[in-house]
């Protein structure tokens, strides 16, 4: 497994449902986490600094984005639109960033029921992409973002590639054929 993989979705897939049939490696393979590649699994390879990296840089990114927004906001308040709008911007962004912070902490928990619905607040995130980046400082202070999700995926898809691979062995032509009842 390598530890470079960046949110890799081409096979469609999701939580450890890929079987390694062409690397020579039996059952589910667990889905890489952007940044962090499938280091998540046995925390090797650098994940504790690419944990503190992660951090660092989604927090340096949302100081970044307030101070562009503060800009912002200077120039509208230098062009004298008056209160009204000034505070109309104010809660339209603390009210987006809010949303996003929320939507993002939960995709870190479970995936969407209705991916059509997340897609359709993709906008309302960009315009909150602060909480966007606060959600993802804050969760990659315990673990790297979306690490419960994947691993509780990856657990289950164990369980049942085990189970499904115990019910399987022995011979089957050692089996013995039922015979047909008679009469039937």
């Amino acid at each position: 497994m390598s530890e470079n993989h960046d949110d890799d979705r081409s096979s469609g897939t999701r939580g450890g449902d890929r079987t390694g049939e062409g690397d020579g490696s039996s059952g589910p393979q667990p889905e890489p986490i952007r940044f962090f590649g499938t280091t998540w699994v046995a925390h090797d390879g650098g994940y504790t600094m690419r944990r503190v990296a992660v951090a660092a840089g989604s927090l340096a990114a949302a100081t970044a984005g307030c101070l562009v927004l503060r800009f912002a906001y200077q120039s509208l308040a230098a062009g004298d639109m008056g209160g009204f709008v000034n505070l109309l911007l104010v809660v339209t962004f603390a009210v987006c960033s809010a949303l996003a912070f929320r939507k993002t902490w939960e995709g870190f928990t479970r995936r969407p029921a209705d991916p059509a619905r997340d897609e359709a607040l993709r906008s309302l995130k960009m315009i909150g992409f602060i909480g966007s980046l606060l959600a993802y400082f804050l969760r990659s202070l315990t673990e790297a973002p979306g690490e419960k999700l994947h691993r509780t995926e990856y657990g289950t898809a164990r369980a049942q590639y085990e189970k499904r691979r115990v019910s399987r062995t022995g011979n089957p032509a050692a089996r013995r054929k039922r015979k047909p009842k008679p009469g039937s």
